[in-house]
């Protein structure tokens, strides 16, 4: 294994490293940030790049958080996705190519896009003007 991956596993928790690595998936439900409403901006857990804001996050109620849109076009790629037997687009950081999650064409408008994250690929940063609970 070569040292990024090794420093990676000790940087990372297990469950971080398992989806941010191997494109794994928490479980429906179980992720930190599915209801938080936090103001605030989220950022990769690997190498810190900002990639999504709170402004954009909304209740798709698939039990991951949802984005309509990355921060910035420049913070997130994406590619085809052929496991688990389905097609679908994977999200990756543009920085770190760390796994975020997947993007659907089923999300509100403006752009009708569900960028449906991981929590634990994420480092939710509050707004300095808002200190409040993050549930």
């Amino acid at each position: 294994m070569n040292d990024k991956k090794e420093d990676l596993k000790t940087k990372l928790t297990p469950e971080e490293y398992y989806v941010t690595q191997n494109q794994g998936t928490e479980p429906a439900f179980s992720g930190k940030y599915d209801g938080v409403k936090t103001p605030g901006t989220y950022h990769c857990v690997v190498c810190d790049i900002e990639l999504f804001s709170s402004e954009t996050k909304y209740d798709s109620g698939s039990g991951w958080p949802s984005f309509w849109e990355p921060s910035s076009a420049s913070s997130v790629d994406t590619e085809e996705d052929v496991s688990a037997g389905m097609m679908r687009t994977e999200v990756h950081c543009r920085e770190c190519e760390a796994h975020l999650g997947h993007v659907f064409p089923d999300g509100p408008q403006p752009t009708g896009l569900r960028y449906c994250i991981n929590s634990v690929s994420l480092d939710l940063k509050p707004s300095d003007d808002n200190e409040e609970d993050e549930g």
